[in-house]
């Protein structure tokens, strides 16, 4: 057990999981900002799905790993606008909309990647996962001073340039949230659509902007897998992280930064499902850890918030009851 634990307290270790934490914490943030503004993207899986495969191919293609991350960021913004016009013209219900583009997400991506690259199934499958080289994905970036500090230095630098986006853009979108006109009209929007309306706040243009920002934050998610984590998509590789991530964002409380740290929770649950695997244990069950922890997640989520509502709801019935006396 000692010996297990010292293989656990590595900076390898940790550094995996942050790597495994990004894409992650991409899709939350994507999650979060929706609710917001008052609806559920539950598409993030489908959206990654596409992402990957776009930005795969536009690397391997183009030869730049640049244009590749630039075709996934279209990708997911262009499908989630596409996802908004279904949703908020066409009044299609928003979740059948994301299931539709989760099904498309698996087979639909599969079926493309043999168009586009004219591969047989079992050669599809066996080489677009090394379709792209490490020249064509995102770099990594080794930081000065901080990589020679030793044990930290092995954590933090080092890391893909989208892993330190991933930060960057916890903040940033909590302060675009909270600090910013269209964060206020993101937040009116969701809790009350009639009164923003009446203040001349444009209900649609927002919900567009909101939906739109998600399939941003899906595309560096997907280009994470396919240009960073991998060398190339392969079918179903996002393995429901998109799922993992509607849970991140309900454990997070809906935040920015309690929603990061419920995504590091759920990639520290996969790095140590993967340890498990490489210490012998049966991948059948090791693999299934991620997905236990986040149902353990959300039950004492929904116990802690229920406990929570309960003692308001009798601090409000004590505070009538004296205000009746």
């Amino acid at each position: 057990m000692l010996d297990f634990l010292g293989k656990l307290a590595t900076p390898e270790f940790f550094f995996s999981i942050i790597r495994i934490s990004v894409p992650i914490i991409f899709a939350t943030l994507a999650a979060i900002v929706v609710e917001k503004a008052g609806f559920a993207n539950i598409g993030l899986e489908g959206l990654m799905m596409f992402s990957a495969l776009s930005g795969s191919l536009v690397s391997y293609y183009a030869g730049s790993w640049f244009w590749g991350l630039l075709a996934a960021l279209a990708t997911g913004v262009l499908m989630s606008l596409a996802m908004g016009f279904f949703a908020f013209r066409l009044k299609t219900d928003i979740i059948l909309v994301g299931i539709a583009i989760n099904m498309m997400g698996s087979g639909g991506t599969l079926f493309l990647c043999k168009v586009i690259t004219n591969l047989t199934e079992g050669k599809a499958m066996a080489s677009t996962t090394g379709l792209i080289t490490r020249a064509l994905c995102i770099p990594n970036i080794d930081i000065p001073l901080i990589e020679k500090i030793p044990f930290l230095g092995g954590i933090i630098s080092g890391h893909n340039l989208l892993t330190y986006l991933a930060f960057l853009f916890c903040i940033l979108t909590s302060v675009m949230l909270y600090k910013t006109p269209l964060g206020l009209n993101i937040r009116a929007t969701g809790e009350n659509p009639n009164a923003a309306s009446s203040v001349g706040v444009s209900v649609l243009k927002i919900k567009y902007t909101a939906i739109a920002f998600s399939g941003l934050m899906s595309g560096f998610g997907g280009a994470f897998m396919s240009m960073a984590y991998a060398q190339g998509w392969s079918q179903d590789m996002v393995s429901g992280r998109g799922f993992i991530a509607l849970a991140a964002q309900a454990m997070g409380g809906g935040e920015c930064l309690g929603g990061t740290l419920s995504a590091l929770v759920f990639g520290f649950a996969q790095a140590l499902g993967i340890k498990f695997s490489a210490i012998g244990l049966d991948s059948n069950l090791a693999s299934p850890i991620p997905y236990a922890v986040t149902i353990i997640g959300l039950v004492i989520f929904a116990v802690a918030r229920n406990n929570r509502m309960k003692k308001r709801h009798t601090l409000a019935a004590v505070s009538e009851a004296k205000a009746k006396k």
